[in-house]
C-alpha cells in the first residue's frame, strides 16, 4: 500500500496492460456510446477512422480497473478531477494497451494533516508505443496514521 508521503514527484509505474477485442469494442459502445465507428465494421471503415475504434469511454474504464488491480495499491481517499485529456491515436480492436503513470505534483492537506492531493500524468499506448490516451488526473490521498513519527 502506498501513501501519500510514499509517492513522490517523479514516482512512475507501468500500471497494467489490456487487449482489445472486437466484441467488447462492439459491446461496450452498445451500451455507452452507440457512434457508428465504434458499433458498425461497414460504417467505421467508411468513417474518418478507417475502421473500428475504441470508445474513450471504455478507455477510461479500462484504466480504471487496471489502477484498481495494480500491485501499487494507492489509499485513495476520492478522484477530484481529471484534466488535459487528449485521444490522439484510435484504440482498435485487437490492440495490447499499456498503462503507465507519473507523479508530477503533489500538496499535503493545509486543513486536514491526515491526506494531501497528488496529480498524476497517465498515458496509454497501444503496442506500437503509439499513446491513445493522455490525462493528468488529481487524487486525493491518504496520510499514513501515524504522523508524529
Amino acid at each position: 500500500m502506498l501513501y501519500f508521503d510514499d509517492i513522490e514527484v517523479g514516482y512512475q509505474s507501468e500500471v497494467g496492460t489490456y487487449t482489445l477485442t472486437e466484441s467488447e469494442v462492439i459491446e461496450f459502445a452498445s451500451t455507452w456510446d452507440p457512434q457508428p465507428f465504434h458499433i458498425d465494421k461497414d460504417a467505421a471503415s467508411a468513417s474518418i477512422f478507417g475502421g473500428l475504434t475504441a470508445s474513450s469511454l471504455h478507455l477510461f474504464a479500462i484504466c480504471t480497473r487496471l489502477f484498481f488491480d495494480h500491485e501499487d495499491r494507492i489509499q485513495i481517499l476520492a478522484m477530484l478531477g481529471k484534466e488535459a485529456i487528449r485521444i490522439p491515436n484510435p484504440a482498435r480492436p485487437g490492440d495490447v494497451l499499456t498503462y503507465s503513470t507519473e507523479c508530477i505534483r503533489k500538496k499535503p492537506s493545509s486543513s486536514r494533516p491526515d491526506r494531501g492531493v497528488i496529480t498524476l500524468k497517465d498515458t496509454l499506448t497501444n503496442q506500437d508505443g503509439q499513446p491513445v490516451l493522455t490525462q493528468e488526473v488529481a487524487l486525493l490521498v491518504a496520510r499514513q496514521n501515524d504522523l508524529s513519527e
